[in-house]
């Protein structure tokens, strides 16, 4: 249940707007007229309110349930009770967070942290910078020149724009985020304390360490969102690039050259290796770690925890440390436990 202190109050929608937008029929009898306020989970809904369910670990709380209309996968929805309008989705959790977007849009992107609109006193925007009109600028931010900045996109307080830098349309930039050597499309998402385009990881070993010149850049597409205090460093001999629609957690850490197609998914704590590419539609659980110089096929995913160090095919599922495919690691497992036990069974014989 959303917080008036930080989120407006929702605008409400009818039974009817609900309906249409997950695209669901309304059940015989039901009002469509019917005025629905926000939205909130199973257990604290009320009448007035919008809930989902769609994982049989929350059958209870559904049953349970004093939401007045509820999103809900074909095989829950005869535990709905009586007084709750039951909307079948195949999806209902994407309908749901459709549904959220539509009572909450302030809630989609970060906005000004100092409401203001424009650039604000205490910004620091050098003289050659070059911002369209719309731009929003908090107290305290620096952009350096050359920079350029489309219209709609905030800089949140404290953030540093490096010289040269260019920003799309309708971005947010986080507080503390600092971006040096990088190219953002529109509708790009930095949460706080974000770092994109520092220098890479990079030294010819020897007696000394011989820093070798990162001089690639961070090319960041459309639709793009980076979690809090995660790094993505600038290439050295190729740029360092991050495909449309994909979203990265926070605490992730993106080495120089590494290539991350369209619309992947990077949980928190993952940290990938120079010069490595992920096709499109990866997905990499937590804390996952891939080595450098590699190639993960379209469409592949990893276990969270897992180690990656060699190349993955498309469309596989692997995990394990070293990793390896799902069947392979679970048979490994269940040998290893199997050992285990027979090695307590046989010390307890002994002991006996």
């Amino acid at each position: 249940m959303s917080d008036p202190i930080f989120f407006a109050a929702a605008t409400g929608l009818t039974l009817a707007e609900i309906a249409a937008a997950a695209g669901t029929g309304l059940p015989e009898g039901a009002d469509p007229d019917r005025r629905f306020g926000g939205a909130a989970s199973l257990e604290s809904a009320g009448p007035d309110h919008l809930a989902y369910m769609d994982n049989a670990r929350y059958g209870d709380a559904l049953a349970a349930t004093r939401a007045g209309v509820c999103l809900v996968s074909p095989r829950f929805a005869a535990r709905c009770p009586a007084g709750t309008v039951a909307l079948v989705s195949r999806d209902p959790y994407r309908a749901y967070a459709a549904l959220l977007g539509r009572l909450h849009p302030d809630a989609l992107r970060p906005g000004s942290q100092f409401a203001v609109r424009g650039v604000a006193s205490g910004a620091h925007v050098h003289p050659e910078a070059r911002l369209e009109d719309g731009v929003t600028v908090d107290p305290g931010a620096v952009i350096g020149p050359g920079a350029e900045i489309g219209a709609g996109t905030v800089i949140g307080p404290n953030a540093v724009i490096g010289p040269g830098v260019r920003i799309g349309r309708d971005c947010a930039i986080g507080a503390g985020t600092t971006l040096s050597h990088a190219l953002l499309g529109n509708r790009v998402i930095l949460h706080p304390g974000a770092r994109l385009g520092q220098d890479g990881f990079g030294f010819a070993m020897g007696v000394t360490h011989l820093k070798v010149p990162q001089v690639g850049r961070v090319i960041v597409q459309d639709d793009v969102e980076i979690g809090a205090n995660t790094t993505v460093d600038r290439g050295a001999s190729r740029d360092t690039v991050i495909g449309e629609g994909t979203k990265i957690d926070n605490l992730v850490q993106i080495a120089h050259n590494v290539v991350i197609g369209r619309h992947c998914v990077i949980v928190s704590g993952v940290g990938i290796s120079g010069s490595t590419t992920l096709e499109d539609y990866v997905v990499l659980g937590g804390q996952v770690g891939v080595v450098g110089h590699l190639r993960i096929g379209r469409g592949a995913q990893i276990a969270g925890s897992s180690n990656v160090n060699r190349d993955v095919p498309p469309g596989s599922r692997w995990g394990g440390t070293p990793a390896k495919p799902v069947r392979a690691w679970f048979r490994e497992l269940t040998t290893l436990a199997r050992l285990a036990e027979r090695s307590v069974k046989d010390t307890a014989d002994d002991d006996a």
